[in-house]
């Protein structure tokens, strides 16, 4: 049973008053992967206008500047975010942070699943690429090919890293992706995959607090009750938010398009957000 009201509002703008600072997630609220929403370019740079701080916090396993690249060519305007923060970006900090320490020796072997031959994940850091689980030294699923692989394709290549026990780290923990050619199984559905092989997954990015915490710190850490979370996910960008201490607005847009039953999901997650509103416009 749902234990909170959730308020629905008509476009991005109906919030300009109530709050300073926005986390943005990109996918399935700014675009879909291909093309921006409807009015998402205008709703972006009219919030940019309106004063506000602008945050995009996205699950992406590339670092912050091929996200930002991606937005200009797909035709969002220049200025019209403060700061990107991404898992890639989060995760490659980390991993800078350890071969600096010798906790991460160079060469380490590492099984790369990302899209499209993307490296940026990796760019810089002492690995040393294989394609074989059976050699892997550590596992990064920065990405999912789910809309060109099936999922035995993964449990093949992952099944003889997993017996062993090597690490893995996934930078994209969403389970579910839009792609040209519909929704498809995410980089968070591999991380469960490999875990059911009897490996073991250090998940990076959102609902976790450390992307969260990046971001409040590139917006200079405000008031949590001046911060509020846009997203298309109730597992990651609301139940994130929450933990993150701040508000939640939900975008139904994105891999929630068509779902029969808000209130059952809400539930059953135990994470409710503060409002609602149909897409990433800023007002009707």
């Amino acid at each position: 049973m749902i234990t909170k009201t959730v308020e629905h509002v008509d476009g991005i703008g109906a919030l300009v008053e109530r709050y300073q600072v926005f986390l943005l997630d990109q996918f399935g609220v700014l675009h879909d992967g291909t093309n921006p929403y409807p009015g998402a370019v205008e709703a972006l740079s009219a919030l940019k206008r309106a004063g506000r701080t602008i945050v995009l916090v996205s699950n992406s396993g590339r670092r912050a500047r091929p996200n930002e690249a991606r937005l200009l060519k797909l035709g969002f305007q220049p200025g019209s975010w403060d700061q990107f923060v991404s898992s890639g970006e989060i995760a490659w900090r980390s991993f800078h942070e350890m071969a600096i320490s010798g906790t991460l020796r160079p060469n380490t072997k590492c099984l790369l699943i990302s899209r499209e031959g993307d490296r940026s994940a990796i760019e810089g850091l002492p690995f040393a690429l294989t394609g074989d689980g059976d050699d892997a030294e550590l596992v990064l699923i920065a990405a999912s090919e789910g809309d060109h692989y099936d999922i035995d394709h993964y449990r093949r290549l992952f099944a003889p890293a997993a017996m062993r026990q090597v690490p893995c780290f996934c930078t994209n923990p969403d389970k579910i992706m839009l792609t040209a050619v519909g929704p498809r199984f995410g980089a968070g559905q591999l991380a469960d995959l490999y875990e059911s092989l009897g490996g073991s997954v250090t998940r990076i990015g959102k609902p976790y607090t450390p992307i969260f915490d990046a971001a409040l710190a590139l917006a200079g850490n405000p008031d949590r009750s001046s911060v509020v979370c846009v997203g298309d996910s109730v597992e990651h960008d609301v139940a994130g938010g929450i933990g993150a201490g701040v508000a939640t607005a939900l975008v139904l847009s994105g891999i929630l398009a068509d779902t029969p039953d808000l209130a059952e999901l809400f539930d059953r997650l135990d994470a409710y957000p503060d409002y609602t509103t149909d897409v990433f416009k800023f007002a009707d």
